[in-house]
């Protein structure tokens, strides 16, 4: 299966929280959307690895992803090197993608910047036809480079290169985030509090989301960065 959008995180919940919206709008526009989460997040305070994975499954459903799979790669301790990358690389083949969605560059989490990296360098190795892989069906891969990767903004207040107007699907990104009800506010949860499981973080993320609208005009937006300039065809097509 090939997709137009792959968007690739460290942690589940992390697409919903930063790109859930532009994900919702990028379906509405008919184009088709996957997702890898590289570690199960089993470091996190709240739930369990299998608690996660069901509520990832639960977010992939509301954002309509085509597919989402689940790298396994050790919570905390998963490194950008060879190891990784070539782990990565085959399912960058395999779903062909245009556009990557990552994770900030630099960030709260150590895990999300080097996620960051790790995602940029296995994208670019993805295109070196030298670089020998094979699919799920034991068959030769073609080499295959993502032509933009977009970095979206999580905990740290980045300026984003370009905002993306969600204001239609605030509601279903919101709804993404709530399937995760292990690691988000409930007040009927008796597990331990966490940086994310307050009723304050959720108002941050509300918030962060009304900011970046508000810079393009708009009620609701994600923040995005690019590393290289972005060019526009149409000056009528902006925001």
């Amino acid at each position: 299966m090939t997709v137009d959008v792959l968007a690739i995180a460290a942690h589940p919940d992390d697409i919903e929280m930063t790109c859930g919206g532009t994900i919702l709008s990028l379906g509405a526009q008919g184009k088709t959307i996957a997702g890898i989460d590289l570690t199960r997040g089993e470091l996190g305070t709240r739930g369990t690895p299998e608690i996660r994975l069901h509520e990832s499954a639960e977010g992939a459903r509301i954002m309509n992803l085509v597919a989402r799979e689940n790298m396994g790669f050790r919570d905390g301790f998963f490194r950008n090197d060879e190891e990784h990358q070539m782990a990565l690389i085959p399912l960058i083949r395999q779903f062909r993608p245009e556009i990557v969605l990552t994770n900030a560059p630099d960030d709260r989490h150590p895990d999300h910047g080097r996620a960051a990296e790790l995602v940029v360098q296995a994208s670019f190795y993805a295109g070196l036809r030298q670089i020998k892989t094979t699919g799920k069906d034991g068959q030769p891969q073609e080499a295959h480079r993502p032509k933009f990767i977009y970095h979206f903004i999580q905990d740290r207040s980045l300026k984003p290169d370009f905002v993306v107007d969600v204001s239609p699907y605030w509601e279903g990104k919101l709804a993404a985030i709530k399937a995760y009800k292990s690691q988000f506010f409930d007040p009927e949860s008796n597990e331990p509090d966490s940086y994310i499981s307050g009723e304050a973080f959720m108002k941050f993320l509300e918030s962060r989301t009304r900011e970046h609208g508000h810079m393009i005009g708009v009620e609701f937006g994600e923040g995005f960065i690019s590393k290289r300039m972005l060019g526009v065809a149409d000056l009528f097509a902006l925001v």
